[in-house]
């Protein structure tokens, strides 16, 4: 992939795992940036978020945040709905 684009974190942890073997190789954390194809920034922000998580564990997480998003949709919507309720109510339309 090239610079800018996104990896699932399905791809991310694929990749975590390959760092873990090339760091177990001895490889400083440079080399293994390189070698994988991403930042050094990226690389430990990967493995603050993803370090140690299987692929099955990040595919629940990633359907969890889709689900919550969406949660969080309906209760704006809702929210906003009741509040067009409350001034019809109060007969200010």
């Amino acid at each position: 992939m090239g610079r800018g684009q996104r990896y699932t974190s399905e791809q991310i942890i694929i990749k975590l795992r390959e760092a873990e073997v090339l760091q177990s190789q001895g490889q400083t954390q440079g080399q293994i940036c390189k070698q994988i194809g991403v930042s050094s920034d990226t690389y430990i922000r990967w493995r603050k978020e993803f370090g140690g998580m299987r692929v099955d564990q990040a595919k629940k997480l990633k359907d969890l945040e889709k689900e919550n998003q969406q949660l969080k949709k309906l209760v704006a919507d809702l929210s906003l709905d009741n509040s067009m309720l409350k001034e019809v109510n109060k007969g200010n339309f």
